[in-house]
């Protein structure tokens, strides 16, 4: 597979910040992604684009042996002052997923781990098939890699435009794209249903930019009933999706 470095992205990202920061309050969902993402990682677990850690602290605090990363320095920083004893432990690096020798870059770190998860990341990069690639390579044989990404391009508005998002994701192109790279696809699902009616509404309808700190508030209150609606849907619909894909 031919590298391409597509990945162009702004060093200071304030509407990525901004989102995060909005997010991080949302106690009910992050604690409802951690559940529905964590029992598919074990042993040693790398988190591709952690941001500002908002499921990061899920991990830490349930004893994950977890690595952290993200291409930004300022994330970077942050997460230091957040997790001191992960930067103690040189566990806070930077990755770029589709660097153009990422083996070299990253020899250190090739075929060194058990689980790498991302959430809401790969939709950033031009490259997805690469960046899925250089996820593999990050895996031990039989390690598991998660995805989370947005759902339905049709939901492609206000927000996803100003957080640089390629493109949104369905089951059947999450799982081509695990299956391209000779990944073994275990399970995918969609995430989230609840969420979608006020994705739509304030980012199609009203146009906001970002999302409404008021808004998540309201969301996160509803989060006990979202997940029950997951369950009676199956999770055939939702907001994300989900794959989860095996290093053979």
């Amino acid at each position: 597979m031919n590298t391409k470095y597509t990945f162009d992205f702004k060093e200071f990202d304030a509407e990525g910040l901004e989102t995060l920061q909005v997010i991080s309050d949302a106690g009910n969902f992050n604690q409802w992604t951690f559940d529905t993402i964590s029992p598919f990682c074990s042993g040693k677990i790398i988190e591709i684009g952690s941001g500002i850690g908002n499921i990061s602290e899920c991990f830490i605090r349930e004893g994950y042996d977890l690595t952290i990363s993200d291409i930004r320095k300022n994330y970077r920083d942050f997460l230091k002052n957040r997790f001191p004893e992960i930067s103690l432990q040189n566990k806070i690096l930077p990755i770029d997923l589709v660097h153009p020798d990422f083996e070299i870059e990253y020899q250190h770190l090739v075929g060194k781990f058990d689980t790498v998860f991302s959430l809401n990341v790969i939709e950033h990069i031009e490259d997805d098939l690469q960046a899925v690639a250089n996820c593999k390579k990050l895996l031990r044989t039989g390690g598991k890699l998660i995805t989370l990404m947005p759902a339905l391009q049709s939901l492609y508005n206000n927000f996803d435009k100003e957080l640089f998002h390629f493109r949104r994701y369905n089951r059947k192109t999450m799982r081509a794209l695990f299956e391209k790279n000779d990944m073994r696809v275990i399970k995918t699902f969609y995430f989230n249903s609840g969420g979608i009616v006020g994705w739509f509404i304030s980012g199609s309808i009203l146009k906001n930019k970002i999302i409404p700190a008021n808004q998540m508030k309201v969301f996160d209150k509803m989060v006990p009933l979202f997940r029950l609606t997951d369950k009676l849907l199956m999770k055939s619909v939702g907001l994300s999706v989900i794959c989860v894909g095996q290093k053979s």
